[in-house]
């Protein structure tokens, strides 16, 4: 199975006038896909593409590289990064989207997709799948602004329903997106059911342009088997690359992960959480983290609530330190309690 898997993703793909290596993409993540995590995945490899966090499109403009926790990046990831920006108002998108491609990254992504309150709130992320209309629109605007690849994030919708994240498809490909990032749950669900990968399937039967399957991929079986019975073009993970941010190597056939690698990953992303960030901002984020990492331990809950209720960075350390030295036991599958 190794060899047919990485065969697969370790491909060319052609997006908008680019082309890409490799079929497997990180996922946007807030608060997750941060410059400090991309930095420690860059390092495993595996990947054809990553993703941003999410970004307001109106503060982008205002934005300073060399200062922000989110519109920010390594040098050595300009030409394979894409921007996720979120937004209701077509002309903000579209001026953050120039700015994107300004600055010489790969690719802008739109998200329609987050279902938070605090996001749908502001009539941006998933709520404009109410009204596809202006979805298009913001579409069709970014599309007139930049000439690098234009990605959508999106669910199935409100209702659960496979008419109409089809229809939603037809209409940011005839908007102008050059790819498509499909998590088929609708809005309101949190991850409560399984995705419905048969919709992915309808999607990508509806569009001329590569469609990326996201949704439950945890390991190599479950990657094959989402590109085998969707015919999907790629696949983006999210969670399972925060728990295991060697997956994207393994899966491609890059690495073969040793024990040891849990502890080595654990303490290199603490470094570069206080290489990248200011103290307060890198334990937080590290606690995010630490969450999705707990399940990959049989005992989950010992490893989170140390991390999460260490005062400080240097805490932090002595906890993994201590940890880690008493060999804890992993698990194969990821505890799924600790994947909000």
């Amino acid at each position: 199975m190794k060899s047919d898997i990485s065969s697969r993703l370790n491909r060319p793909l052609t997006i908008g006038r680019t082309t890409i290596d490799r079929r497997l993409v990180l996922a946007p993540m807030t608060f997750l896909g941060h410059i400090a995590f991309r930095e420690l995945l860059a390092g495993f490899g595996g990947y054809g593409l990553l993703f941003g966090e999410m970004c307001n499109a109106r503060r982008i403009p205002h934005e300073i590289r060399a200062g922000s926790a989110y519109f920010c990046w390594r040098e050595a990831e300009r030409q394979h990064l894409v921007m996720q920006i979120f937004g209701a108002d077509p002309t903000a998108m579209a001026t953050a989207a120039r700015i994107v491609e300004e600055n010489g990254l790969y690719g802008v992504d739109l998200n329609f997709g987050c279902s938070m309150a605090t996001i749908c709130k502001q009539q941006c992320g998933a709520a404009l799948l109410k009204t596809p209309n202006h979805a298009a629109r913001i579409v069709e605007a970014v599309r007139r602004a930049v000439t690098i690849p234009l990605f959508v994030k999106f669910r199935t919708g409100w209702k659960d329903d496979p008419a109409i994240p089809v229809e939603l498809a037809r209409r940011f490909e005839s908007a102008g997106a050059d790819a498509l990032t499909f998590h088929p749950r609708v809005a309101p669900d949190r991850r409560s059911r399984p995705p419905r990968w048969d919709y992915i399937k309808r999607v990508k039967d509806a569009v001329n342009i590569p469609v990326f399957g996201n949704g439950d991929v945890f390991d190599e079986t479950d990657c094959l088997r989402m590109l085998e019975t969707t015919g999907c073009d790629g696949v983006a993970i999210g969670r399972m690359a925060i728990a295991r941010p060697w997956l994207m190597a393994q899966i491609t056939g890059m690495l073969s992960p040793d024990p040891g690698i849990y502890r080595r990953t654990a303490m290199a992303l603490l470094d570069l959480m206080e290489r990248h960030f200011d103290t307060k901002r890198a334990l937080r984020r590290y606690r995010k983290f630490a969450l999705y990492y707990s399940a990959n331990f049989k005992f989950a809950h010992s490893f989170y609530k140390r991390i999460g209720n260490a005062r400080d960075l240097e805490t932090v350390k002595g906890e993994l330190k201590e940890f880690f030295s008493r060999e804890p036991e992993m698990v194969t599958r990821p505890n799924m309690n600790f994947f909000q």
